[in-house]
């Protein structure tokens, strides 16, 4: 069975202006040929640190940013290949829900009419039906008609998120990208949009392309992670696989991170020196060999993948 959403060798460049007019600009590599696929039902977790380029990539996938190369293949289209006005129709399918839920909502729209939007847009409903939807939605989400016409500044964090939810999932999309979707929230809050993001996929099958730095989060919600780096996938595995046996020794080193409510339990610590080289100066070989406490020369080699079990691949030459 083919995966819902494919990418292949996805790259992301933003050239950076030189002051000299006649010196090539140089180039970010936000994102360095990034392959990875979602399968219709499941939850594909992409987890890093800030700037590693999982944001890039997910505005890559709805084209709201034009991809430097590579392909995204959706269903059976080849997004990178529509028009501009095919690409509209096909949002459609593909919704997503930003990281701040404060500025990702227009102050002058109601609850209501934030969530009408992409109905308005994308189905052929008439307004009768689009306001028993809008009511319908808002109740999937927790938070009943009642906040109907209230406005973002009348509404809590919770609650914005909550619309922003809504707004995502009111045309039925078969995939649904979250963007740290909780990293605005306070712990409570935070809890709750996790509980109900897989309640509404349980209920209504949901396909999530899932972005966060909370890996506890990420276990509790994905069904498979990928972990980037400095613009690249160096492990993907399913999460019971990758959180129980992690090889790459960033993932290590990130898991090490994950505060244990026990305090006599002995916890492996795998501290990376120094700081995260400049996207614009990619090192030879390991892009983590510069931090990595178990670098050995070979590392400066073009890294292999590798498959250390079924469905679990590393990028390392010491695995």
């Amino acid at each position: 069975m083919d995966p819902l959403l494919s990418i292949e060798r996805l790259q992301m460049h933003f050239p950076l202006r030189s002051l000299i007019p006649w010196r090539a600009p140089r180039l970010v590599h936000a994102v360095d040929g990034v392959s990875l696929h979602v399968d219709a039902g499941e939850t594909l977790g992409l987890v890093g640190e800030s700037g590693c380029g999982k944001s890039t990539l997910a505005r890559c996938v709805l084209r709201l940013i034009e991809p430097t190369a590579g392909r995204i293949r959706f269903a059976d289209t080849d997004l990178t290949a529509l028009g501009e006005e095919d690409m509209r129709r096909r949002r459609r399918e593909i919704q997503m829900v930003f990281q701040d839920p404060t500025a990702s909502l227009n102050p002058r729209l109601s609850v209501a009419a934030t969530v009408d939007e992409p109905l308005a847009l994308h189905t052929p409903l008439t307004a009768q039906a689009r306001r028993a939807r809008v009511d319908e939605v808002l109740e999937e989400v927790g938070l009943g008609a009642g906040l109907r016409d209230r406005y973002p500044h009348q509404l809590s964090g919770g609650q914005r998120q909550r619309v922003n939810i809504a707004r995502a999932i009111a045309s039925r999309p078969r995939l649904v990208v979250l963007d740290e979707p909780t990293s605005a929230l306070d712990v409570s809050l935070r809890a709750r949009v996790i509980l109900l993001l897989g309640e509404l996929k349980r209920a209504l099958g949901m396909t999530y392309l899932f972005i966060s730095h909370d890996l506890s989060t990420v276990r509790y919600l994905c069904d498979r992670v990928a972990v980037m780096y400095l613009g690249v996938v160096v492990e993907e595995a399913s999460a019971r696989e990758l959180f129980d046996h992690p090889a790459h020794p960033y993932t290590r080193a990130l898991l090490s991170c994950i505060p244990i409510p026990d305090p006599d339990a002995v916890q492996e610590r795998l501290a990376l020196a120094g700081e995260v080289p400049s996207p614009v100066d990619i090192p030879a070989g390991c892009r983590l060999r510069g931090r990595c406490p178990l670098a050995q020369p070979v590392c400066a080699e073009p890294v292999p993948v590798r498959e250390v079990a079924p469905g679990h691949t590393v990028a390392c030459h010491l695995v």
